[in-house]
């Protein structure tokens, strides 16, 4: 119970991996702030934690557009009186489709559609949150990366360069926030399979991705979760700036 009396946001919580962190700070104790694009599924989700015992919110909230981001902080304090963990889990890949072309391939409009929630999405969670924080002197911020950022994969190169570009906004942004002991760290998931109803081309990539591991298995949401509480609770107090890597052994970083 780590999270006794404690609040998380978990952005893209309505679906796959997201929902999995819900259920997970949810288990150790913490009130939950379910937000996603896809209103009823982030009000599905709270319910579902509602009936085993947890206090969860669910929250409608595009985090492309700051007025919504700054909506999901004030209702989340307004509920809970406090916010120390904000996942940023949302992002355009699993659950919305992109082009896996080739760099060339690749429209402006999708191009920056990726942008604008993989990487403006964080940042304006981040000003959305970081007020309430400060005002605490503490929280715990966990931006979700991605495996890709450090091996280059050809093709979604716009998916790669908002999962880098996510590395390096966590490194700024723990030096400006850690005088308010912010901590600000990244999680990096290897392929996982995360859609409610995969295709079989997408089981067949999820097992392919299983060649370069370590752990010679499919990486599921739940394979996660103990990553993202770690780095969320105080076990990982003296920890901010940092990459954790949790992809069964595929990058060794």
């Amino acid at each position: 119970m780590r999270y006794q009396g404690k609040v998380a946001i978990v952005t893209g919580g309505g679906h796959g991996i997201g929902a999995a962190y819900c259920r997970g700070f949810a288990r150790e104790g913490a009130r939950v702030v379910v937000a996603d694009i896809d209103g009823p599924a982030a009000e599905q989700v709270a319910a579902d934690l509602a009936r085993e015992g947890a206090q969860a919110l669910g929250v409608r909230t595009d985090v492309a557009t700051l007025e919504s981001a700054r909506e999901m902080a004030r209702r989340a304090h307004e509920q809970y009186g406090r916010i120390d963990v904000l996942v940023n889990n949302a992002a355009i890949f699993a659950t919305i489709p992109i082009n896996r072309a080739g760099f060339e391939e690749i429209d402006d409009a999708e191009w920056d559609r990726v942008m604008a929630v993989n990487v403006k999405g964080i940042w304006y969670c981040c000003r959305a949150v970081a007020p309430y924080m400060r005002q605490q002197q503490s929280g715990s911020i966990i931006n979700i990366a991605s495996g890709t950022a450090l091996y280059g994969p050809a093709g979604r190169i716009h998916y790669v360069a908002s999962k880098g570009a996510v590395l390096a906004f966590t490194r700024t942004l723990a030096r400006e926030l850690g005088g308010a002991n912010i901590r600000v760290n990244s999680l990096t998931p290897g392929s996982t399979l995360s859609e409610a109803n995969p295709t079989e081309e997408i089981l067949r990539m999820r097992a392919a991705a299983t060649g370069d591991r370590a752990i010679k298995r499919v990486q599921r949401p739940d394979d996660l979760v103990g990553a993202c509480l770690f780095l969320g609770s105080d076990d990982a107090a003296f920890m901010t700036g940092q990459t954790l890597v949790a992809d069964g052994g595929q990058n060794m970083h």
